[in-house]
């Protein structure tokens, strides 16, 4: 096993829950403000996965007031400190990127 691997496998020790693109997710961030660290969640519709081991990421998008905001999140960051699925969903396609522009069907995919 060479340096490479072993520090993957200390990343890869993380439990991720198996989610899917279509899926409710509500996703624990770290946020730092000056001194502070604080946990702030931000909920949305998981519209792409990409990507395999500690490379993985994947992109949320919720609305909020009125707006669309998409975020990526690698999925073995130090700054997502866990994921939650609140619901399944059933995509028939493995990237849902016309939600992007589709304000009503956000919040209720």
């Amino acid at each position: 096993m060479n340096e490479m691997e072993l520090v993957e496998s200390e990343i890869l020790k993380k439990k991720m829950p198996e989610f899917r693109v279509g899926d409710t997710l509500k996703i624990h961030l770290k946020v730092k403000e000056g001194d502070k660290v604080r946990t702030q969640i931000f909920e949305g519709v998981c519209i792409r996965r990409r990507g395999r081991s500690v490379n993985a990421s994947f992109s949320v998008v919720k609305e909020t007031h009125g707006d669309i905001v998409e975020k990526m999140f690698p999925l073995y960051s130090p700054v997502v400190e866990k994921v939650v699925v609140v619901r399944k969903g059933r995509a028939r396609r493995a990237k849902l990127y016309f939600m992007r522009h589709q304000k009503s069907k956000v919040q209720a995919a």
